[in-house]
């Protein structure tokens, strides 16, 4: 049996040997990350009598009533480059796949903080189970999105084929801000009950169900909104609109890349940490 032996000489003086540490850890805990996974889908799923139709019913009620509130006048969404029921339908869906995955690194450390304190194994396992069970629920959107524009007779085109690319991007943007802030998460439960009251709010200055404003101060926060380039991309994708904002979104790319790097080495460090208040 390995053994490992923590000393007050800890690896942050050597960055590079901590980052080699952690992808041999990452690799080591994969096999438990993929046992985590199908656990949790299996326990989401078992007592419930619509099961993964629920990922389909509840962007389809958004888009109801957001049609409704168009249509009728209520609220002015702008004009949109294809029907406005295909954009917010698709800006919903990929809207859930991003705050899914942001809720997905704390959820999974909470859920599993008994085992935590009593057994040894690779932390970075609760982290990948988090990022792989974002990617079911993801590809399990893919799948209803597709099957949804072809009865609306809505076909994107060649550019579906990058659609996943934009997933796999809003997996891992919102897993890095996940992991950002799930040591403080473990402390303080009002973190997690925070964050869907936040990111209702953010989801107002993101053209989620609304165009792209051309002028003003809200076309300023949208378009500096660093999520913004990620969801605009992923749905100009999925639906054949040439892409707006591909500069952005090749940019953010960069700093999630960075952003999972210094996060995860954060998440490490702070682990020991937190599990040692969590026995005293």
């Amino acid at each position: 049996m390995q053994q490992r032996v923590y000393t007050p000489h800890s690896n942050i003086r050597k960055p590079w040997l901590m980052i080699r540490e952690m992808i041999v850890d990452i690799r080591r805990g994969n096999d438990l990350a993929k046992r985590l996974t199908i656990r949790d889908i299996k326990a989401l799923y078992r007592q419930s009598f619509l099961g993964i139709l629920w990922a389909f019913i509840l962007p389809l009620a958004n888009t109801l009533v957001w049609v409704f509130l168009n249509n009728s006048g209520i609220v002015a969404m702008g004009e949109t480059d294809i029907p406005y029921p295909i954009y917010v339908f698709s800006g919903t869906m990929i809207w859930a796949i991003f705050m899914e995955s942001m809720q997905a690194p704390i959820e999974k450390t909470t859920q599993n903080k008994s085992i935590l304190a009593k057994v040894n194994f690779p932390r970075e396992a609760l982290v990948v189970a988090g990022i792989y069970q974002g990617l079911f629920n993801a590809g399990v959107k893919l799948i209803i999105l597709v099957i949804a524009l072809a009865i609306m007779g809505y076909f994107g085109g060649w550019s579906l084929l990058l659609f996943p690319l934009g997933i796999v991007s809003l997996v891992l943007g919102g897993t890095a801000i996940g992991l950002l802030l799930t040591p403080l998460g473990m402390l303080y439960t009002d973190i997690s009950k925070a964050i869907p009251l936040v990111m209702q709010f953010l989801m107002y200055t993101t053209p989620v169900v609304y165009a792209v404003p051309k002028e003003g101060f809200s076309s300023q926060i949208v378009r500096h909104n660093p999520i913004t380039p990620l969801i605009m991309t992923a749905r100009d994708w999925l639906t054949g609109v040439e892409p707006e904002f591909l500069n952005g979104y090749l940019w953010m790319n960069l700093v999630i890349i960075i952003m999972l790097i210094i996060v995860f080495v954060a998440y490490r460090l702070a682990m020991p940490i937190l599990i040692e208040r969590m026995n005293a």
